[in-house]
């Protein structure tokens, strides 16, 4: 059957990899440096909004720039040798390519240091845009035409509606299987290990 060459969007943190002991290890070293308390334990059971949403439980407003620059300037030295994939990561991205299709990386992390992790884990998608939540992750997955968007994160599902693409989600990140299905989530994957069987059942189902 003949198709038009799928584009395939994923989300990065809880998705592709799992950013919770990067993520605190760089806060519990941001504490340090600004001598101001942040529980890391509590702000990795929030990860998906962007950065600065975090960081405003534990800093002033008027200094949540500054210290947002300061948590992404450490970012790399100490979030990314302690991140590892997620199971069937690699492996997803590798399921859309056969099909040749293409695997995009839509994220709302800094895009220097989305790329850094992907670089460490030697998972290459056709391209990675940071910087975007929710709604705003639409405008990246027009752009490149993607039909279905892959995230764990009410958030991505918002995105994938927004971009009329289809929400495929893995309960891998804050929300459960049942909370995402609640969602409005039109696919529901325990995590990325299922990805590439439910893609094949995907692209044998004729579509109008």
């Amino acid at each position: 059957m003949a198709h038009m060459a799928l584009t395939v969007g994923f989300d990065l943190d809880m998705t592709l990899i799992d950013s919770r002991p990067g993520i605190h290890a760089c806060y519990t070293a941001l504490a340090a440096r600004t001598g101001t308390h942040i529980d890391a334990d509590l702000a990795i059971t929030r990860l998906g909004p962007p950065l600065e949403e975090e960081l405003i439980n534990w800093f002033p407003a008027e200094q949540i720039a500054t210290i947002a620059d300061v948590y992404r300037e450490m970012y790399p030295t100490i979030a990314i040798a302690a991140t590892p994939a997620l199971p069937g990561a690699r492996e997803a991205i590798a399921a859309v390519r056969n099909t040749g299709g293409r695997a995009i990386v839509v994220t709302a992390k800094y895009e220097p240091n989305a790329k850094l992790h992907l670089e460490h884990l030697g998972i290459e998608p056709d391209a990675v845009i940071g910087n975007l939540w929710a709604e705003q992750k639409a405008e990246a997955l027009r752009e490149y035409g993607a039909s279905v968007y892959v995230g764990d994160h009410q958030g991505d599902i918002r995105a994938a509606r927004a971009a009329h693409a289809l929400s495929v989600t893995v309960a891998t990140g804050p929300f459960g299987a049942d909370e995402l299905a609640e969602l409005g989530a039109d696919v529901v994957l325990a995590d990325l290990t299922n990805f590439p069987d439910w893609l094949a059942g995907y692209l044998e189902t004729p579509r109008a």
